[in-house]
């Protein structure tokens, strides 16, 4: 077998990079600026990752932010951002590629490591160890000095595009024996730990993606940060900032506060009665029910 940068000639005939491919890559391009907030030096990190060709894996809690900063990294860099959402029945097959019919031909389409791979880009993996571990074994040559992609199907062995780019992403507290990353994976990448922010940053987070005023956004900050000591005392996860944010959006939208935070906090949260009651104990620690968001309660 005879290895190219980007192509390999094989028995099934050239496979030539064509422009419809770099448009379906580009499409990948983020178009608008996510809205992040860093809470240390993880963009800096991230950044001389990408420089090095060193893959990085984000460790963290569900709704912390993992997938915004990968979204805000990738508009930074000027990268396409391919995301994989991860599950049990993912196969090789989906990552890499298949045969496909079309018209009276059969032809080849990358999958989404594949483009990735390419023409350059982030190849984002969410919640990597749903996934099997055959199927996570294909990253492997791709994570080392080798940064090598082997198709079998169609007989080629890519090198990575320049801007080539693995990044995964789990959550430790999901692990357990049956899924939990192996060693021969995790020993490939730089990892990034992030966490709830605090309530400072959180606060920013919340007006920014809200809408509401300091002092409400600050509200809602310091009662995910009481709802989180819940956990490990009935509550498997803390208070997400992506549900804080849902129920600033509810506020604003004119939902009382109280009611914003049980429908999009307490009850999302658990199924616990007990429990549910428990988170809405602090949420009237801050709103009376029925509160208005300014303060007022209705007539």
């Amino acid at each position: 077998m005879k290895l190219h940068e980007v192509v390999v000639v094989d028995f099934f005939g050239d496979y030539k990079e064509s422009e419809l491919m770099k448009d379906i890559c580009s499409r990948f391009k983020l178009k608008r600026k996510p809205n992040y907030i860093s809470a240390s030096n993880e963009e800096e990190l991230f950044r001389h990752a990408f420089e090095g060709n060193i893959p990085v894996i984000l460790k963290g809690p569900t709704g912390c932010g993992k997938t915004r900063f990968v979204e805000h990294m990738a508009y930074t860099l000027d990268l396409p951002l391919i995301t994989v959402s991860c599950h049990e029945d993912l196969t090789a097959g989906d990552l890499v590629g298949r045969y496909i019919f079309k018209g009276n031909e059969t032809v080849w389409e990358d999958g989404p490591m594949t483009l990735a791979v390419r023409h350059g880009g982030i190849c984002y993996l969410d919640e990597i160890v749903e996934a099997r571990n055959d199927t996570t074994v294909i990253i492997h040559s791709l994570t080392d000095d080798r940064r090598l992609l082997y198709i079998d199907k169609t007989r080629e062995v890519l090198r990575a595009h320049r801007d080539f780019m693995m990044v995964m992403s789990y959550n430790p507290g999901y692990q357990n024996v049956m899924k939990e990353l192996k060693h021969s994976t995790r020993q490939r990448f730089m990892s990034l730990v992030f966490d709830h922010p605090g309530v400072g940053i959180e606060q920013r987070i919340i007006s920014s993606e809200t809408g509401l005023d300091d002092e409400m956004s600050l509200k809602l900050a310091r009662m995910g940060e009481k709802i989180r000591n819940l956990k490990g005392f009935g509550l498997t996860e803390g208070v997400s900032s992506r549900l804080l944010v849902y129920a600033g959006r509810l506020i604003k939208s004119g939902i009382s506060p109280s009611e914003a935070c049980r429908v999009a906090a307490a009850q999302s949260l658990t199924d616990d009665v007990h429990m549910v009651e428990s988170i809405l104990d602090i949420v009237r620690l801050f709103w009376v029910d029925g509160e208005c968001a300014s303060g007022v309660k209705p007539e």
